[in-house]
């Protein structure tokens, strides 16, 4: 997930850079570890330009996907879209001031299937800015299906590797996610990933009922 991506859930990682206040920031968002799986590009490449719709809980958040930012990236996310990956696919770490990241399947099955998929990491072309959606990462050439969205200004992860591949329209939709939770565990009180990839919405719909949702995601143009 970004590695916690941001996301945290990697205890192991170092701690983000300090903020003004000489507070510890939220890690960037990262994936839990994973096996090492064969590394596969999709069957087919993405436009250079496409939008992907997605309708949640809060509605419709809008991604201008630029396949110049991040080929893999915009070609991974192409396919994971058609596939229908992102239907009933939880936010389960929103961070206020930081991001919101998404990506696990409800479904144990597709979280296996998808893990053993990872793609080659992309150069680092666009910033980490207010609105960017970028992939999570557990390690080099580790992404597979979580993203986050930046509600601020993360620039510090750009040398850290996170390529954003796509902007947010509008932000207020976003900006809307229930935070509540916070932080992932064991660092915060919010879902657990190793139990979101082993029981899939089950066990976030019984732990953590406010979390809020993608419902179907698609491509408009």
């Amino acid at each position: 997930m970004l590695a916690g991506v941001l996301l945290v859930g990697c205890p192991k990682e170092k701690d983000a850079q300090s903020t003004s206040r000489g507070e510890q920031s939220p890690e960037p968002a990262r994936e839990e570890a994973q096996e090492e799986g064969t590394k596969v590009t999709p069957e087919g490449q993405a436009p250079d330009r496409y939008t992907v719709e997605l309708d949640t809980t809060k509605g419709t958040i809008v991604i201008d996907v630029r396949r110049d930012w991040a080929p893999h990236g915009a070609d991974r996310f192409y396919e994971l879209v058609q596939n229908g990956y992102y239907t009933d696919v939880a936010f389960f770490r929103v961070i206020s001031g930081f991001m919101a990241q998404v990506g696990i399947s409800g479904d144990p099955a597709l979280n296996t299937e998808w893990r053993a998929k990872p793609i080659p990491d992309d150069p680092v072309k666009a910033s980490n800015a207010r609105g960017t959606a970028t992939f999570a990462t557990s390690g080099p050439n580790s992404r597979t299906t979580q993203f986050f969205i930046s509600f601020s200004d993360n620039s510090r992860l750009d040398g850290m590797g996170f390529a954003p591949f796509g902007k947010i329209k509008d932000m207020a939709p976003v900006e809307a996610l229930y935070n509540g939770y916070g932080e992932g565990a064991p660092r915060g009180r919010g879902p657990d990933q190793g139990r979101m990839q082993a029981e899939g919405n089950t066990y976030l719909r019984k732990s953590f009922p406010k979390l809020d949702y993608i419902k179907s995601a698609r491509i408009i143009e």
